[in-house]
């Protein structure tokens, strides 16, 4: 398969074949959450809440209080690691269950052996007074850094929450977590479905990778629901053997690839839009680079000197390619959409690319409530897109 067909079904099972709707309804989060199968999480706000940029990206302007009705107050999803920290469907949680059982994290063994009983109170304390934040806990311990840190009130609602005593029943508007007992979040039906073994649940979370991705390589597949590669691979193999996945080979590719007997093959991707860094597209840089010859890395934690493009980084996608990168900042106080830095891939026509471009940056300003949009002086695509803005 040449790598263009396998970017357009790549693109197509990430719902981007899609036409956007006329109006964002509920039905529209529902189903491209469903195309997704995960929402990443991020607390970094220098554009917006990173979970508000794929469905922008998906679905155009929305109003982002109505997805975070949805995501957290329907019961229809539930947070958790399932990637990194993210929003899935709820049905999902038989294939999750597994996990809750696994966690050794050093930090909440060391708090029960030295506070023995504590963590057992603070679920005790949930239970009687209801959805609690690591603050409105009677002893939530001492805070030692920005955010509370990690006093013990935190490590053992973390605890919890890893083993699947609490779940997370609501993010409010400064994103701050709320814990709450599972059986007062989620129904419970979905609460006595049988949990599937782990084996089995990784099978599953396979499919469920694979049918989100359209084609790729294990390692792209196992990254989905981060299933490690020693027991992702022979049960891909046997997913093979059993018809329910198909390996090929993609042009450029040095591994075997596999396509989802139902992922879309469509000859044309008409897309515009602006990808978070946590956006499926591109959350697997070895992925993104191998699909679209995009380079990319996140420089948050580099220093500002040795910052290739920027800090806050999102690619733009147009078509079925990433043909250029944009450093933006959302500068409240003054009403307007920055961005510092804005460059175009190698050998990509400019004068095409900033159009568009142009439009979706407007797009995003005005999904912000910002007046304007300011570009800065930095990338070799600033100043043709400055001449249409």
């Amino acid at each position: 398969m040449d790598i263009a067909s396998a970017r357009r079904i790549a693109l197509a099972a990430q719902g981007f074949a899609d036409p956007r709707p006329a109006k964002v309804t509920v039905r529209q989060f529902r189903r491209a959450l469903e195309r997704m199968q995960i929402l990443q999480l991020d607390s970094v706000n220098v554009i917006t809440r990173s979970h508000f940029l794929p469905m922008l990206a998906r679905l155009g302007p929305y109003d982002p209080d109505r997805l975070d009705q949805w995501l957290w107050r329907s019961g229809e999803n539930m947070e958790f690691l399932s990637h990194e920290a993210s929003m899935t469907s709820a049905g999902l949680r038989p294939l999750l269950v597994h996990r809750f059982h696994h966690s050794k994290w050093r930090r909440a063994i060391q708090l029960e052996a030295d506070e023995p009983g504590y963590v057992d109170s603070v679920l005790e304390e949930i239970r009687e007074r209801g959805a609690l934040s690591v603050s409105d806990l009677s002893d939530p311990g001492k805070r030692d850094g920005p955010w509370w840190g990690n006093p013990k009130g935190k490590t053992a609602l973390v605890c919890l929450y890893n083993r699947g005593e609490i779940t997370v029943g609501n993010r409010t508007g400064n994103f701050l977590t709320q814990y709450d007992l599972p059986e007062r979040v989620l129904s419970p039906e979905i609460l006595e479905a049988p949990a599937l073994s782990k084996e089995d649940a990784e099978r599953e979370l396979l499919m469920l990778g694979a049918r989100a991705h359209g084609i790729g390589t294990a390692a792209d597949i196992a990254d989905y629901f981060r299933i490690k590669m020693p027991a992702a691979r022979p049960l891909l193999a046997e997913l093979v053997e059993e018809g329910r996945l198909i390996q090929t080979e993609v042009e450029s590719w040095d591994k075997p690839a596999y396509l989802h007997p139902d992922a879309r093959r469509p000859r044309k991707i008409s897309a515009r839009a602006l990808l978070s860094p946590f956006d499926p597209v591109v959350w697997f840089r070895d992925r993104a680079e191998r699909l679209f010859d995009f380079f990319y890395r996140i420089e948050i934690y580099v220093p500002e000197a040795k910052r290739v493009h920027g800090y806050y980084v999102l690619p733009f996608l147009l078509d079925d390619q990433l043909v250029g990168r944009v450093d933006l900042k959302a500068d409240r106080k003054g009403s307007v959409l920055i961005a510092k830095a804005t460059f175009a891939q190698s050998g990509q026509d400019m004068d095409r690319i900033a159009p568009p471009l142009a439009e979706a940056l407007l797009e995003l300003a005005g999904f912000l409530g910002l007046d304007a949009v300011e570009v800065g002086r930095k990338g070799n695509l600033a100043p043709t897109l400055r001449k249409h803005l």
